[in-house]
């Protein structure tokens, strides 16, 4: 047919015709015709004595030589239709390839098979979906003891040869595989070494056919050997559509127990918080911090139906260290020169860290609220904090500045009085601290902190903006960098209190509203 300029140059756009020439290649304008059989094929061996037949599907790729293909063009000059082309043929030789290994392995099974050289008195057919068929010859008192279902199907008709057949199976192999576990003594030699997966396949057959020792031996199996976190999965998923009831218990035991409470829960949380907390070993404690934190993030957004920890676990611990805290800093007041002084400093902020801890893990569920308020009353804690060298107490400020982060951020919404108790009571020891936070820390990160701080700082009213920002200018211009530098938040509150001048307008505009009654 030909092709009009316009279609041509459309083709040609869409990539089906290389641009460099519109001529076509004989090669490829001639079509070759074949016919194509099915052929039956014996066991590998070829045997006169084996009972086992296959019968592969027709191959779809002819038979006779290919004719001579001209050289591959590069591939930047193939067009659209050339490409497509050479991926369908890649992807008919990988598909070729598997369908010849699948052959051979089955082949092999029944090469090795224990009826190979009996006579049987049933033909056993499996047939793939793809068409792939296993013939068997195999015995009906095996078959009848080992499987209710086919005891079923030929309890009739006793001496007579039968001739069965299996349709549509996902997977040839794995029926042929359950077939050789009839004739077994020993099932567990048997799938010892195997895969997950291959047992999984066979307990999916030995359930559908009711082959009662291959189930067990399977389950048996998989509660035994380790699972990869995708084989749980697997498992998991098998056993639930199965539904063999009672006979899984064993396996899913593994990964569930007695439905949990909350309360049981929480005694566990609470051991696991509370051992992390009182660690004696450094290295551990950090690596033990790290993992619950993850632990306790992982895929929280996702399950409803998870127990998590609780709101009154993790306050009750904030309760805690905060009197510990207390106690450390008492300690500090008190303490003379031939105390070890570094002792106490190691013990203070391994308080103040323990409460930066539980406070992220708070941040993270959305449940900071309550602890800001719990800060801001700390005025206690605040009066002794001023009376001891600040290279004992920085790390009480940090937990200052992870609130204002957080507050900053919006992932805590506390009132506008919780939020200026809290600058009340905390941002004059935060001034005092920062340079030794800035310097002592290499995990502070000073932009941060200054953003949070100046985020903070702009949520209250004016008023208050302003009282804080006029004693941090005096602040800053006294102490340089060794102050927050809230540059920002100063910027902002100048120009609402002196540019924009937010003046009350009456809205004159009404919202019109009309009710009409309509006859019935």
């Amino acid at each position: 047919m030909a092709l009009k300029s316009r279609e041509v140059s459309a083709m040609i756009k869409q990539g089906f015709i290389s641009d460099q020439t519109l001529s076509f290649s004989p090669s490829r304008t001639t079509a070759a015709t074949t016919t194509a059989t099915t052929t039956r094929v014996y066991s590998p061996a070829s045997s006169p004595t084996s009972n086992a037949l296959l019968s592969p599907p027709a191959s779809p790729f002819p038979t006779s030589p290919a004719p001579t293909q001209p050289p591959a063009r590069p591939a930047h000059s193939q067009t659209l239709y050339e490409m497509m082309s050479d991926e369908q043929h890649r992807e008919s030789r990988l598909s070729d390839e598997k369908r010849r290994k699948l052959h051979e392995r089955v082949a092999r099974l029944l090469d090795e098979a224990p009826f190979r050289n009996a006579a049987g008195d049933v033909r056993l057919a499996v047939v793939g979906r793809d068409g792939f068929r296993v013939s068997m010859d195999v015995h009906k008192s095996v078959l009848a003891e080992k499987s209710r279902f086919f005891a079923e199907k030929l309890k009739r008709d006793r001496g007579v040869s039968h001739s069965v057949e299996i349709s549509d199976c996902d997977d040839v192999e794995v029926y042929v595989e359950a077939v050789l576990l009839m004739y077994c003594e020993d099932l567990k030699r048997r799938l010892m070494g195997e895969e997950v997966s291959k047992v999984l396949g066979l307990l999916k057959v030995s359930a559908a056919i009711m082959f009662d020792a291959g189930i067990m031996s399977c389950l048996e199996f998989l509660e035994a050997v380790p699972w990869s976190e995708d084989e749980e999965e697997k498992v998991i998923s098998h056993l639930n559509q199965l539904q063999l009831h009672d006979s899984d218990t064993a396996v899913l035991l593994r990964v569930s127990s007695e439905p949990s409470t909350s309360t049981r829960s929480d005694d566990i949380f609470l051991r696991l918080l509370n051992g992390v907390l009182q660690a004696k070993d450094d290295k551990a404690r950090r690596e033990m911090k790290s993992l619950i934190s993850r632990l306790l993030r992982e895929d929280a957004a996702n399950d409803s139906n998870r127990l998590d920890v609780s709101k009154d676990v993790l306050y009750n611990l904030c309760h805690r260290c905060l009197s510990s805290l207390i106690l450390c800093l008492s300690e500090a007041t008190c303490m003379d020169e031939r105390q070890d002084r570094g002792v106490l400093m190691g013990e203070i902020a391994r308080e103040a860290d323990n409460i930066q801890w539980i406070v992220d893990i708070l941040v993270d569920k959305k449940m900071g609220d309550e602890f800001v308020k719990l800060w801001a009353d700390q005025k206690e804690l605040a009066v002794l904090h001023s009376k001891i060298p600040t290279m004992y107490r920085h790390e009480i400020s940090r937990i200052t500045a992870q609130l204002c982060i957080a507050i900053g951020r919006g992932q805590i919404l506390v009132p506008k009085h919780t939020r200026f108790s809290l600058l009340s009571t905390w941002l004059e020891p935060l001034y005092e601290d920062f340079g030794w936070m800035r310097r002592a820390s290499r995990s502070v990160d000073k932009k941060l902190v200054e953003d949070g701080l100046s985020q903070t700082i702009l949520t209250l009213p004016l008023p208050q903006q302003q009282a804080i920002l006029l004693n941090w200018f005096d602040r800053f211009l006294n102490k340089g960098y060794d102050c927050p530098n809230i540059q920002r938040a100063f910027e902002v509150w100048w120009r609402r209190a002196f540019v924009r001048q937010h003046a009350t307008e009456q809205d004159t505009s009404q919202l019109q509203i009309t009710v009409c009654d309509y006859p019935n």
